[in-house]
């Protein structure tokens, strides 16, 4: 008997041990950023009379929700940034190039989340976002969040729009005129967990 209550006593404590450190019960729902249904997109004033549009074509990211704590939740996204796309080979190369992105020496633009907090809607997320060797703080209103299962995987979306300035990100001062200082920002994304 004395036997059978420490047992019970043991596993009483384990269990609950698990549970206050969140592996069972309330942990963190892991996701990957789906690339076929997500993109990052842009876009920036021509003369200040028209837009020109792009897209970045090679993204990668995760992110961890936990639905009973969202403080706990984060958000990851690398953008290698010689993979813009405007629709014009010529722009492109140049957009590579040290006046604008300078992707040899700066090949990636990221986000790492710093804080989260629940909002209508959707997340309010904060965190360090570095491009062409800059970081700055940001923060995304990411609408969405709601989980649903589709061949097995379970899935989320999200969608935001931030306004940068490139001046803020030590970019070509020379550089902007034609195309405008300020840029949006749109990114769409899914995530998958199985």
């Amino acid at each position: 008997m004395r036997k059978f209550a420490s047992a019970w006593i043991l596993a009483l404590v384990t269990g609950s041990a698990i549970l206050a450190s969140g592996h069972l019960a309330g942990a963190a729902d892991e996701y990957a950023y789906d690339l076929v249904h997500s993109s990052v997109s842009f876009k920036a004033r021509h003369l200040d009379i028209s837009w020109i549009h792009g897209r970045f074509n090679q993204v990668e990211g995760k992110f961890s929700l936990d639905r009973e704590d969202p403080t706990k939740s984060t958000f990851e996204l690398k953008i290698h940034a010689d993979s813009v796309d405007t629709g014009n080979k010529a722009r492109d190369e140049h957009l590579r190039q040290p006046d604008y992105f300078d992707t040899k020496q700066f090949p990636t633009i990221d986000f790492k989340s710093t804080s989260t907090k629940a909002i209508k809607g959707g997340y309010e997320v904060t965190g360090d976002f570095t491009m062409h060797g800059v970081t700055k703080k940001v923060t995304l209103v990411l609408k969405g969040g709601k989980e649903i299962e589709w061949n097995k995987k379970k899935i989320v979306g999200f969608s935001t729009e931030v306004a940068l300035k490139r001046s803020d990100f030590g970019f070509d001062k020379s550089a902007i005129g034609p195309i405008g200082d300020e840029a949006l920002i749109i990114i769409d994304c899914e995530g998958i967990r199985n």
